[in-house]
């Protein structure tokens, strides 16, 4: 039998424990207990650890350089490819913290539906080479991880776009909840250039009192 017939099959299996019809029947019901709810990255693993391959393109290009301690810190998702795990979360956010080991450690978090609660999963981000630091693998239950690669940075780090080589996802992310037009554009144009169809890139629902020109309004002051 050769690789690809059994890579097959081996699919086949998973499918069929996944979704419930396999011999006892509880597939479904056990991956959706185990997964359902989790907001931002958590559930691409799922499907990331298992895509096909894409149209043939132009390997995806990551950032020359990336320091770990400089990235820490919290990302709010400024719009990113629209995914199936992520319905309904809005004003998404990602939060890494360097550990000893020198992982980052990862909380991803939403807010599930206009004035829900928040909705958080924990996970560790790590590089696999060192030779390419901005090629990490991020995991939230094992054996499971992803792709994570930061395909544009500020030299400041205060803008990032995150992608997948199968350029199947997508998010940018900014450490402000809101990002200035202009910059935004400019990002598209870039991204664009790596292949990605920006025409897919949805913006991230914000929260009410940010106003369409991305930004911050000042709350009245109540009168004396």
């Amino acid at each position: 039998m050769g690789l690809e017939t059994r890579t097959r099959r081996k699919w086949a299996r998973f499918r069929e424990f996944a979704y419930g019809r396999g011999p006892r029947g509880k597939g479904k019901a056990l991956l959706y207990q185990y997964v359902n709810g989790r907001p931002l990255f958590g559930l691409l693993l799922l499907a990331a650890c298992a895509l096909p391959p894409g149209p043939t393109l132009p390997p995806l290009e990551t950032v020359g350089q990336l320091d770990l301690e400089r990235y820490g810190g919290t990302w709010y998702e400024i719009a990113a490819y629209p995914t199936w795990f992520q319905k309904g979360c809005t004003e998404s956010q990602a939060t890494y913290t360097l550990r000893a080991d020198g992982r980052l450690a990862v909380e991803n978090r939403c807010r599930r539906g206009p004035g829900g609660e928040f909705d958080s999963v924990k996970g560790v981000a790590w590089v696999p080479d060192a030779s390419q630091p901005a090629k990490l693998k991020v995991r939230f239950f094992w054996p499971f991880a992803a792709d994570y690669w930061v395909i544009d940075l500020a030299p400041d780090y205060t803008y990032a776009v995150v992608g997948h080589p199968t350029r199947k996802y997508l998010w940018i992310l900014s450490r402000e909840p809101v990002m200035d037009e202009r910059q935004y554009r400019s990002l598209l144009l870039r991204i664009e250039e790596q292949h990605y169809d920006t025409r897919r890139i949805v913006k991230t629902a914000r929260p009410p009192h940010i106003d369409d020109d991305n930004r911050p309004q000042r709350k009245s002051s109540p009168e004396r």
